[in-house]
């Protein structure tokens, strides 16, 4: 099999009803479609019996999270290609003849996502990967696209196929190879950063991560947890950190988690005496202590001839000092 979709699943039965039935319209011609089902208790699985008995099904003993969910049914699947895909998003005529002839003509890249629109304003940029992931110096993610909670419109500004630094986690397409030979996706991380963890490790390798915005696809977002929620903003913090102490250069790790220390607690603070949120405050606190607690049972990644792709500016101080808060204010600096 060339191409394999997998669609991880968590009692997302209403996601799977709304937005399966684009994925088989428009992909089961060019790839396998499989729904891996983590331990849900609700009717998901009986609702794909009945609806579509057709699609293979993998079915977990429990819930693994994104991470071990995935690595855990791509061991079952045997493909060239393996595209990560959420079960809150709403696929196009034609968006994966696009991204199988780009992996196909450039052997160098790994993997790759399509342009992520919002299903909710289909004019509007996704927050979860816009038009490509990026990295700042300090570790903040960012997009072509969406910069914090500042999301553009999409004008066409940002059509041109590009190298980014990481590819979302809503619509991943990877090749199977390199996959593996990285590892996979890190299963302590459990949910969040753990797609950035895993393009980071790419690059470590010698290989690139690429955006094709003529493919486009809608997403939901938040579809497992809302956008405002603890155990997401835990989850945010500590693997951030985790994978910045993972992968950063021996040479740049104290100075960059001293910096962090500083502004995670400014952070904090800010939810709280600003925002008056008591939960995402504590979360902060939380997923700074574990972190360093269990920092040190994760091995530094290997390096191979690695050019360093984050930006080398802070996007806190672009954003908030200098006022620039869309991508192609940035690309003037």
């Amino acid at each position: 099999m060339k191409v394999a979709i997998v669609i991880l699943n968590w009692n997302g039965r209403a996601m799977l009803q709304q937005y399966l039935p684009s994925v088989v319209r428009y992909s089961q011609a060019e790839a396998e479609v499989i729904v891996a089902d983590n331990a849900s208790t609700d009717d998901s699985l009986q609702w794909l019996a009945e609806n579509f008995p057709h699609i293979r099904t993998i079915v977990l003993d429990k819930n693994y999270g994104f991470a071990g969910g995935y690595n855990m049914a791509l061991k079952q699947v045997e493909s060239d290609y393996y595209i990560l895909l959420n079960s809150d998003v709403e696929v196009t005529h034609h968006w994966l003849t696009t991204l199988i002839e780009e992996m196909d003509a450039h052997e160098e890249i790994a993997a790759c996502q399509p342009k992520l629109l919002a299903v909710h304003d289909k004019d509007a940029f996704e927050y979860a990967g816009a038009s490509g992931g990026l990295l700042d110096k300090y570790g903040y993610p960012y997009c072509r696209g969406r910069i914090f909670d500042k999301v553009e419109k999409d004008n066409g500004q940002y059509d041109t196929n590009s190298e980014i630094f990481w590819a979302t986690g809503a619509c991943l397409m990877i090749r199977s190879k390199d996959y593996w030979a990285v590892g996979g996706l890190d299963e302590r991380f459990f949910a969040h950063s753990e797609e950035i963890d895993l393009c980071w490790r790419l690059q470590l390798a010698g290989r690139k991560i690429y955006c094709f915005p003529t493919s486009y696809v809608y997403h939901v977002g938040g579809g497992t947890l809302p956008k405002s929620n603890p155990r997401k903003t835990f989850l945010n913090f500590r693997n951030n950190l985790t994978m910045l102490w993972k992968n950063l250069p021996e040479e740049e790790l104290k100075a960059v988690m001293r910096t962090r220390w500083v502004l995670d607690y400014l952070a904090a603070f800010e939810m709280l005496l600003l925002k008056f949120n008591w939960g995402d405050f504590l979360a902060v606190i939380k997923a700074r202590r574990a972190f360093k607690k269990w920092r040190k049972s994760f091995e530094r990644t290997k390096r191979q001839g690695y050019a360093d792709k984050r930006t080398p500016y802070s996007i806190l101080w672009q954003y908030y000092a200098k006022k620039n808060d869309t991508f192609d204010k940035l690309q003037e600096i």
